[in-house]
């Protein structure tokens, strides 16, 4: 049985329609033009994915207290309001929010205030009911800005404080500014910044386990190692600890055990690092994630695990990556990983998308930005 969702012209285009299939093995989406997105998109479980919402480079995600999703538009330089007014599952209000920002892109709503992180520092902005800013960004720290990593992700953990990544400057280099390569803490209300974690290349990926309250990333490793760039070194996911490094840009981890870069070759070093919780397909980018402990309209059995949006490799002879996986936890771990959406790279290795954001929406269901056909997709039963 198929049926066709139209989305209206408030999201740039005239007339789109999605065909949502079902089957044993789950369900489908064919984007609008079948010569510009050629793949189908397949989710695991028996569920379903639909067009959401179309937003032009929509990168991170974050549900408002008023039910709308704020997305951060990174390259406008902005974050819009999505909002489905009617009810149908189909976002039909799309508002500029806060504009003249500088490279924003982590959000989180926090006692009252917006926050957004942008390259520079994240600023914050208080909003009425209906989702308008009641008056200018406030900025409440500074962080070192733009480099080889410049977007930035903020979470506020259980303990109130304000957590932010900050990528680092390079593929491999020694730091001169403590503050890259890092996920720093700061009081609150943005005072008292500290480095929680170092040897954090670039942990793009930023989340509060509910259940343990500790601090999870997903781990963008190192380019051009030899000898086999190409499947070297695993990406990962770390789960912090205060003080701790988690050995960039000194060594990464390979089977559980921390392997020297040869640019360095400090074993010595690298023997007090700790090493990943999860080791993943190397270049796959890992972005976004969130657990799943609300998604009450996913099978139970996901609820505990964790959703990564992986944008997908650039420097692989066969390109890997641009779907959302799976990752299984077992007493507060991660366990392994399995695709949870897939179609967005087709056989050739050409993509017509690329996920950077998971979040769970208002219902329970979950919902997936792509920042390169510019849309939200929603997944559920």
């Amino acid at each position: 049985m198929r049926s066709l969702i139209a989305i209206a012209g408030v999201f740039g285009i005239a007339t789109a329609s999605i065909a949502c299939g079902g089957s044993s093995d789950g369900g489908s989406v064919t984007p609008p033009d079948g010569s510009t997105f050629p793949s189908a998109l397949t989710v695991a479980g028996g569920m379903h994915i639909t067009y959401f919402a179309k937003v032009p480079g929509a990168r991170v995600m974050a549900l408002g207290p008023d039910g709308a999703v704020y997305v951060s538009e990174t390259g406008a330089n902005k974050v819009v309001r999505v909002w489905d007014t009617n009810g149908d599952n189909v976002a039909d209000s799309l508002r500029t929010v806060v504009e003249g920002l500088n490279g924003p892109s982590g959000l989180a709503f926090h006692k009252g205030y917006l926050y957004i992180a942008n390259t520079n520092g994240v600023v914050r902005v208080e909003l009425n009911a209906q989702g308008v800013v009641m008056a200018s960004p406030v900025s409440v720290n500074s962080l070192p800005a733009g480099g080889g990593h410049a977007t930035r992700t903020i979470v506020f953990g259980a303990d109130s404080a304000m957590y932010v990544s900050v990528g680092s400057s390079c593929n491999l280099c020694v730091e001169t500014d403590s503050e890259r390569a890092s996920v720093v803490r700061f009081n609150e209300d943005g005072s008292s910044g500290r480095v929680f974690s170092r040897g954090l290349r670039n942990a793009v990926g930023l989340a509060v386990n509910p259940t343990t309250h500790k601090l999870w990333v997903s781990q963008n490793e190192r380019d051009n190692v030899t000898p086999d760039h190409q499947n070297l070194p695993p990406e990962e996911i770390n789960i912090l600890q205060d003080g701790k490094d988690f050995g960039w840009p000194y060594c990464y981890s390979l089977n559980g055990a921390p392997v020297p870069n040869p640019e360095y070759n400090d074993a010595a070093r690298c023997a007090t690092t700790v090493t990943a919780a999860l080791e993943m397909q190397a270049h796959s980018a890992p972005l976004g994630m969130t657990f799943l402990d609300k998604a009450t309209l996913l099978p139970s059995e996901y609820r505990g695990d964790l959703l990564v949006a992986f944008h997908g490799s650039w420097d692989r002879d066969q390109p890997t990556g641009a779907k959302v996986v799976r990752v299984k936890i077992s007493d507060g771990v991660p366990t392994g990983v399995e695709d949870f959406v897939s179609g967005w790279q087709s056989a050739d290795g050409s993509r017509w998308g690329r996920p950077a954001d998971v979040q769970v929406y208002k219902d329970g269901s979950v919902l997936i930005s792509d920042d390169q056909s510019g849309s939200l997709y929603r997944v559920a039963p």
